[in-house]
């Protein structure tokens, strides 16, 4: 079976353009969503997911109707070249059936596993610097609830893989610097499970 999937960003905007052309390309089911890319919560997704069986195919308008990052299409084709379903984007010309569309599939995740490489490499070049400038990482000092909390932040949008450590900072009201040293932080209570996680009062 060829089964659609159209998303836009708000309520405002239409799905006409994608669903026309999904009818089009012989869709004869098309699920249709009206949320942010952003977003981890989209219904429409999970049922079209529950849905798909070996050997149907998927076709989206774009590739960023489909994924929120290139890391998360990555996980999605992958599921879906797991499931035997092949994946049409009619936009940008990838088709999964054929050698042209797997080999930019593999490209895409070549880029994405070359995008961790360098984010783990800046890390690691921010924890030097800050070595070098005599700060050690480990527990910032005066650790308020706070920060503790943004320091659970930092880790978390980091292990997502979504934003360069720059971003995060920025996203958080905090230096690059302060954002490193958290990371570290939490890295370290990972090794040291025991280690107990307080904020000062």
């Amino acid at each position: 079976m060829r089964i659609g999937y159209a998303r836009v960003s708000t309520q405002d905007q239409k799905l006409e353009l994608q669903t026309d052309a999904l009818k089009k390309a012989g869709c004869e089911l098309i699920f249709k969503e009206k949320i942010s890319g952003k977003s981890r919560d989209r219904p429409e997704l999970i049922k079209l997911f529950d849905k798909l069986r070996k050997g149907d195919e998927l076709f989206v308008w774009k590739l960023d109707r489909l994924g929120r990052s290139i890391r998360d299409l990555i996980d999605l084709i992958t599921q879906l070249h797991e499931l035997g379903v092949a994946f049409i984007s009619l936009q940008d010309g990838i088709n999964t059936h054929t050698a042209a569309g797997r080999f930019t599939f593999n490209l895409f995740a070549s880029l994405a596993e070359f995008e961790r490489e360098i984010i783990k490499e800046r890390t690691n070049a921010g924890l030097a610097a800050a070595r070098a400038r005599g700060r050690k990482g480990g527990r910032p000092s005066g650790l308020t609830s706070e920060t503790l909390s943004k320091a659970k932040s930092v880790k978390l949008l980091y292990d997502q893989q979504e934003k360069t450590m720059g971003d995060i900072a920025k996203d958080l009201s905090i230096s690059e610097a302060t954002a490193y040293r958290y990371l570290s932080y939490m890295n370290n209570l990972k090794k040291e499970p025991n280690k107990k996680v307080t904020a000062a009062s």
